[in-house]
């Protein structure tokens, strides 16, 4: 099945600490898990190591997000949008924006 948000995608969060925040998809983890670019950052600790060359202190990192708690942002209607699928007539599979049924990718 094809995923309805994918890396490099723009995509807003929807729910928590970050509601109402833009960022872009840096890796997708499993096919429920996303990790967005400076959203839901968090403070951590870390030791230093010298066999890799790692300082030690206090890090800011990217945690994964639920897929359900992002929506893929519309550029038209400047806010999240559900994506659902459409086969174009050449065959192709691709995502539509449910709202105005505009092509996401081409």
């Amino acid at each position: 099945m094809a995923s309805k948000i994918k890396k490099g995608d723009e995509v807003i969060v929807v729910t928590g600490k970050d509601k109402g925040k833009r960022g872009t998809v840096i890796r997708m983890l499993d096919r429920d898990r996303v990790v967005v670019e400076n959203i839901n950052m968090v403070k951590k600790h870390t030791k230093p190591n010298p066999a890799k060359g790692e300082p030690g202190g206090i890090l800011d990192k990217e945690m994964p997000l639920h897929i359900s708690n992002v929506a893929l942002y519309n550029p038209e209607t400047g806010k999240g949008d559900r994506v659902g699928f459409k086969t174009l007539d050449d065959g192709r599979k691709v995502r539509v924006f449910k709202s105005n049924n505009e092509v996401v990718d081409i």
